[in-house]
């Protein structure tokens, strides 16, 4: 039987499962396997402890949507002060000469930046399959072991591109049989669908400008058979309503249900410009969605109606979205961005730091269908982030989890994934952050230059 470390005493403590662990928590294995009450210890031996009288503690930080590979083009000056269609047109040929390598060195270091802001699950759209990358997906399996993170890997895909009326270059879209062939490969080699699993598998179609009827209706198909997930943009902008409109007759939410789309099963990035009925819709099928307040911010989209689509029933997460039109991978930074953006909306009272804790804990966990993440309970998978607060931004703070936060946190100290310390100080022990970024600014180079940057 393996040891049992007790985390004891911090300074405070955001559970979500209502219960008081005032006293610490204690792991074994990879699992919390008792919470200690307030100036309590332990009911059992434990071997190890950590002290941690100095660390607000959360449940592991869980993105929601994400590009890995845009790590490769922030701050892309051709793509720079543009709203969605015209930056993805910007930047689709740039993306196009996209190599394994450059893939492989882009999930590493978006997978790092996570970690170090407390963020120990990650599900990533992977869409870009051009020639020489029809096994990217594999590459980002290998890459996320190195960091030892939890990932959801969708499998993405394109087959509109321009000469069908899409936005895409026809260099980086697939035939239909290509990818529902592939997309079954990688969930029979790669998909557990057991608690505890660090790998999972979802299908994802880019977006409804970006792939045929047919292909998210065999998606769908495929996705029911394996029991996996579905993922994908919608209504982002106005204009992906206005192109749904055009090119099918039909708004966004019509769109998804006549694809068989409009299940649990789904969860879709954005979701905007939802009206009153299309909420209703979702949240009765329960489909998830996943927020990205400063792409939406960057992009000038819109705000997501959080309040509305969870009451409506839809589970609500947070995700960081592509480092191309954020620009960053920092996901406590993007949860106080989440609350800001919401009370815009709704106001100061009705928004809560809570809130928005629990959209990027425990919602974040609903959307992607996992019950053994996201919270502080007993049997839940030891996935942990701990914050220190001394830093000159929370000099003269009165509330340790508020000041998360309000003050602006922006890196962990300590982060654990399945039982095992990923982050110590500040720090990933065996990584070397300087020659990672070098390697991947040199990554980033090289594509800008094939595009004659």
């Amino acid at each position: 039987m393996s040891d049992r470390l007790w985390i004891k005493n911090p300074l405070a403590m955001f559970t979500l499962s209502g219960q008081d662990a005032g006293g610490g928590v204690v792991v074994q294995g990879n699992r919390l396997v008792e919470l200690v009450a307030s100036g309590q210890q332990p009911q059992t031996a434990v071997e190890h402890v950590f002290d941690a009288s100095e660390h607000v503690v959360l449940p592991g930080l869980i993105n929601t949507h994400h590009h890995f590979y845009q790590t490769l083009t922030r701050a892309y000056p051709g793509a720079l002060n543009q709203e969605l269609f015209p930056w993805l047109v910007s930047l689709y040929p740039v993306w196009a000469g996209l190599e394994p390598e450059m893939l492989e060195v882009a999930t590493r270091l978006a997978l790092t930046e996570l970690l170090l802001s407390g963020c120990t699950t990650a599900a990533d759209h992977h869409y870009l399959f051009p020639a020489g990358m029809e096994h990217a997906i594999d590459v980002q399996v290998e890459a996320a072991a190195q960091v030892g993170t939890r990932v959801t890997l969708t499998r993405g895909s394109m087959s509109l591109g321009k000469d069908q009326g899409g936005l895409p270059p026809q260099s980086t879209v697939q035939t239909e049989t290509a990818i529902m062939d592939d997309s079954a490969r990688l969930i029979s080699a790669y998909h557990d669908p057991n608690e505890g699993a660090m790998v999972q598998l979802a299908l994802a179609p880019c977006s409804p400008f970006s792939v045929t009827t047919d292909l998210m209706k065999a998606s769908a198909e495929l996705a029911g058979q394996h029991h996996v997930r579905l993922h994908t943009h919608l209504a982002e902008t106005l204009d992906e309503e206005a192109f749904c409109l055009k090119m099918f007759g039909m708004r966004t939410v019509d769109y998804l249900e006549s694809v068989g789309w409009l299940g649990s099963q789904t969860w879709l990035a954005h979701g905007i410009h939802f009206d009153d009925d299309e909420i209703r819709r979702l949240g009765a099928a329960g489909v998830g969605v996943c927020h990205c307040p400063n792409s939406n911010m960057m992009l000038a989209s819109g705000i997501c109606r959080i309040r509305e689509l969870e009451a409506a029933g839809s589970p609500v997460g947070i995700g960081v979205d592509g480092s191309a039109s954020n620009d960053h991978s920092n996901l406590i930074s993007e949860v106080r961005q989440a609350m800001y953006i919401q009370r815009l909306r709704y106001g100061a009272a009705n928004v809560t730091h809570y809130d928005a804790l629990r959209w990027a804990t425990q919602g974040s966990a609903r959307v992607l269908g996992r019950s053994d993440i996201g919270e502080i309970a007993v049997g839940k998978q030891a996935d942990l982030a701990l914050f220190k607060l001394d830093e000159l931004r929370f000099s003269g703070h009165h509330d340790p989890v508020a000041a998360l936060l309000l003050c602006g946190a922006h890196k962990a100290d300590r982060v654990m994934v399945a039982g095992q310390w990923k982050v110590v100080d500040g720090q990933l022990p065996d990584v070397d952050i300087r020659a990672l970024m070098h390697e991947h600014q040199q990554a980033a180079r090289r594509l800008v230059a094939k595009h004659g940057g």
